[in-house]
């Protein structure tokens, strides 16, 4: 029978040295790029209620400044601003109020909304290039901003499931986030070991840009709650949990991961 660490203490032997990290960004400062809706909102509500400063941002003044005062009611700090991520000097701008007033950035959170509902067929160039623009290419440009300019720990970009499940009417939202896919892993190697870079891939989630889509008792609904081994559709605060734990430090030797929050819906066959 091998001895235990309490048999050890008896003894008079020392207890082995144990160190673990505990799911905590209370004191970090993050940056949700679209953080006023959906997803990246449930993402910047979730490091307030844990006790970290939060910059909630998007295109939209009257969206920024209702989401500062929900992160405020929880306890916590708070920067309104604005920000364009197709944009390198609203970026840059975006950086510097953001060590002005915080002293630096530890966790970057990339949630920008964009997308394009036509077939293969219909859809134009400007579509498509609008999309690409807003979920990829200003992913890296928000990403190389913020990882010249700060100490950036850590890196998390939202992904999608329709880069793995074919979904008629989303060629160019699928491709962005195919693209983040690739992105993620190619950044990883790129900044490591300093800054750890991740994405996270959701199911389907119930948001305002689903609602209409997959209403409750629709088709697609019944389609999604009976796949999924969750038996439910997801809430942004599924992804959110997932979001807290990666920007914590007991993610320290996570990076490079596509990380799924979809309710086993992509590990079942039908």
């Amino acid at each position: 029978m091998s001895e235990t660490n309490d048999d050890r203490e008896e003894s008079g032997g020392e207890r082995e040295e144990f160190e673990y990290a505990p799911v905590s960004v209370s004191g970090k400062t993050a940056v949700v790029v679209g953080g006023t809706s959906g997803i990246g909102r449930a993402i910047a509500l979730a490091f307030a209620e844990e006790g970290a400063n939060v910059v909630a941002t998007s295109r939209t003044d009257s969206k920024v400044a209702s989401t500062a005062e929900e992160i405020r009611d929880r306890g916590a700090e708070a920067l309104e601003a604005t920000c364009d991520v197709t944009d390198r000097d609203s970026l840059e701008a975006l950086t510097e109020r953001t060590v002005e007033r915080f002293g630096g950035v530890d966790v970057l959170v990339n949630s920008p909304s964009a997308i394009a509902r036509s077939s293969v067929r219909d859809v134009t160039d400007e579509e498509f290039e609008h999309v690409l623009d807003v979920q990829l290419v200003g992913v890296h440009r928000t990403v190389q901003t913020f990882a010249n300019a700060t100490d950036l720990e850590s890196v998390i970009s939202i992904a999608s499931i329709s880069s793995e499940q074919g979904m008629s009417d989303l060629a160019a939202y699928a491709s962005a986030k195919g693209g983040i896919d690739g992105y993620t892993r190619a950044a990883a190697k790129d900044l490591g070991p300093e800054i750890r870079v991740n994405a996270i891939r959701p199911g389907f989630i119930a948001t305002e840009q689903t609602a209409d889509a997959y209403a409750e008792g629709s088709y697609r609904y019944e389609r999604v709650t009976e796949r999924a081994s969750a038996g439910r559709m997801g809430r942004p605060e599924d992804v959110a949990g997932a979001a807290v734990y990666l920007a914590s430090d007991a993610a320290a030797y996570v990076t490079g991961e596509i990380v799924v929050v979809d309710g086993g819906f992509s590990a079942s066959s039908f």
